[in-house]
């Protein structure tokens, strides 16, 4: 995000590209759905940064030889942070007062990666897709603002080192500017085929962005003949074409960042040069109306205060009751006001009052680094003493009970609920940790194993996450001898394919399965089961019942004949996680139930129940009834994410795994 710069060199234009692209970002986190591509206005500001800035950087190399580092990071300290630290503390304050307490342990995390300039690499660790997020972090917004602090940091030393090895030739500190940009749009392409988060928030794989907005100021600074021409304008009204179609034809599966990106970013920096011409042709003046100077110049405020405006309420009601889109286009409104007074009372303040002036750089950044030390440190106390608070209804039930059909669920959130809510994310299967679990880049098909007895039938578990989540079951099963289990799992990597996703070999993904089901046809186990998010893998097909039933065809083609094959039932999708709904309903467990009808796909499953060739083993009756499925059985909690089964649960589902492994087994072994 980028500030406005009121300077003799201000430019109306780039005012108005400013609330262009923040509007893109508003009405898109509103739910505008004809803007499925809004998030491109960020790719907007970052452009618009690189272009400022370095302009900035390389007018001082100019004229003075060298850039004064303490002036240049104190004077972007009074422009960005204020209002950033701001709207933090206000989130955190509006949070404990309206926020469930698991999901304020999220908050905090995220105060205090934020004050600390790196909140962008908290969503990269967490594999958060921005995109696609459930329940997104109220500081979610704030990865943009990390990526240009970042970048903050690092270009004025990159440039100056650039200038001086140069021998002081500016000019040819354009050939370092295109080496960065282009390094780093080779790197977010490498990334984002392997891990799309880190592509999408780390700088390296974003610095090109900003280095285009380079680019551009290196270009004007030479003052090119044909920038007066109508081709320059004339060029602009095609970037702003550009930045308005990425915005309305990208969706959340475009992918992105990559070679789509292009798209807006080019378009920004043709918006930029053709701001710059004189020429009657330019869209300057449409940029330059008073309501885009208006939205323009509070754009950093609107763009910070938009987003908590946007997910506290959604908090406060439940994500699982998605709020209308007259109330969320009603808060977008709501946040221009507050974003001005943001502007008015704090950015400009801090920005140009005459004691702000007279404040040396060395007190500016000592203070700076104070407000930030006390905002992490303060996030971080708080989340210690958080997590030592139960969070449940303070009552319990009878603990270790055999599920059953129908499952008993519990009122209430029980005391003794296993795992506690605050744990469940972490409540997985041994094969993430022990390194037997593809991760998404992950080629190693040779699987890992589980039980000692050389005598008991082999069983070949293979799949993608979902798989991953039955381990436990299969595993306990291996460990009193009964079976000796083979995993094979990966993430968002089937065993049954689509011939959409068939058709794209060479993949890790392609290649994985491909050498997972020639060492099984090498050495053919008693069973093999097949687990996958069925629903996650029919994604966009025309006809998703029938691409799977294609898909499990051509999968049991390819497996041994002389194994058995068995398909696991898909476990219910709660649609969100449930222990962020259920922190908020500890009284009342049915608040975060799923109608059966939802939480299920009875299509999918018919699919597989009627497979010729292969066993089908459902065991969704234990989770739900005719009408609902529930996140509490007994004393257990289901899921630890949306669809994805806790450990201990699981390992719950033992016994009736058992009963319907073995007799599939026994037909195996012809007994």
């Amino acid at each position: 995000m980028t500030t406005p710069t009121k300077t003799s060199s201000f430019r109306p234009d780039i005012q108005g590209l400013r609330a262009i692209a923040v509007l893109l970002v508003v009405l898109y986190h509103s739910g505008v759905s004809v803007l499925g591509g809004g998030y491109v206005g960020v790719d907007v500001f970052f452009v618009i940064s690189g272009f400022l800035i370095t302009s900035h950087l390389l007018g001082s190399l100019e004229r003075d030889g060298r850039i004064r580092f303490r002036e240049f990071y104190a004077k972007r300290a009074r422009r960005i942070l204020p209002a950033s630290f701001a709207v933090v503390l206000f989130t955190v304050i509006a949070s404990f007062i309206w926020v469930n307490p698991l999901q304020l342990t999220q908050v905090l995390q995220g105060a205090a990666w934020t004050a600390l300039y790196v909140p962008n690499y908290l969503f990269a660790v967490e594999g958060t897709d921005y995109l696609a997020e459930t329940i997104p972090s109220v500081f979610q917004h704030y990865w943009s603002l990390g990526i240009e602090e970042q970048f903050y940091i690092l270009w004025p030393a990159l440039l100056t080192g650039a200038f001086l090895l140069l021998r002081r030739r500016p000019k040819l500190v354009t050939w370092v500017i295109l080496a960065v940009a282009v390094v780093s749009f080779a790197a977010c392409l490498l990334v984002v085929s392997r891990s799309q988060p880190w592509a999408f928030f780390s700088l390296p794989t974003r610095a090109w962005e900003l280095a285009v907005g380079g680019l551009v100021a290196a270009l004007l600074r030479t003052r090119p003949a044909w920038i007066a021409t109508g081709i320059a304008g004339l060029s602009a009204w095609v970037g702003l074409i550009a930045v308005i179609a990425a915005g309305f034809t990208f969706t959340s599966s475009t992918p992105f960042p990559g070679l789509s990106t292009l798209l807006p970013v080019l378009g920004t920096a043709a918006l930029i040069i053709g701001g710059a011409s004189s020429t009657r042709w330019s869209p300057a003046p449409l940029l330059s109306l008073r309501p885009m100077q208006f939205v323009g110049a509070i754009s950093y405020s609107l763009y910070l205060v938009h987003w908590p405006m946007q997910q506290i309420p959604q908090s406060a009601v439940g994500y699982n009751n998605p709020l209308p889109l007259w109330v969320t286009l009603g808060l977008a409104v709501l946040s221009v006001p507050l974003a001005w007074l943001s502007f008015r009372y704090i950015e400009e303040p801090f920005r140009t009052s005459p004691r702000a002036r007279r404040a040396s750089a060395s007190a500016t950044l000592i203070a700076t680094g104070a407000t930030s030390a006390v905002i992490a440190v303060t996030a971080i106390c708080l989340l210690l003493v958080g997590n030592l608070t139960p969070i449940s209804s303070g009552r319990a039930v009878e603990a270790g009970q055999p599920l059953s059909v129908p499952p008993v669920v519990p009122s209430f959130v029980p005391s003794n609920l296993t795992p506690q809510l605050r744990e469940a994310s972490n409540d997985n299967s041994v094969v993430y940790a022990n390194g037997c679990h593809q991760g998404p880049t992950g080629r190693d098909a040779n699987g890992c194993w589980f039980g000692s007895n050389t005598d008991a039938p082999v069983v070949a578990l293979f799949g993608d996450s979902h798989a991953a989540s039955w381990v436990p079951a299969f595993a306990a099963m291996a460990e009193a001898g009964e079976i000796r289990l083979n995993s094979n799992s990966k993430s968002s990597c089937g065993s049954v394919q689509t011939a959409s996703e068939q058709a794209a070999p060479g993949t890790s993904c392609a290649v994985w399965r491909d050498r997972v089901i020639e060492r099984l046809r090498a050495d053919p186990p008693d069973i093999i089961v097949l687990a996958n998010f069925a629903a996650a893998r029919v994604e966009g097909e025309s006809d998703p019942a029938q691409a799977w039933r294609d898909g499990i065809a051509q999968t049991l083609a390819e497996l041994p004949a002389a194994s058995r094959v068995v398909i696991m039932a898909d476990s219910p999708n709660f649609g969100i996680t449930p222990a962020m709904c259920l922190a908020a309903h500890l009284e009342d467990v049915s608040a975060c139930e799923v109608d059966r009808a939802v939480a299920l796909r009875d299509d999918l499953r018919s699919v597989e129940r009627d497979t010729d060739g292969a066993d089908w083993i459902d065991l969704t009756d234990y989770i739900c009834d005719d009408l609902s499925c529930s996140p509490v059985v007994g004393n257990y909690l289901v899921s630890r994410d949306a669809h994805h089964l806790t450990k201990t649960f699981a390992e719950a589902l033992t016994p009736a795994l058992r009963e319907r492994l073995l007799s599939a087994t026994s037909t195996a072994r012809g007994t």
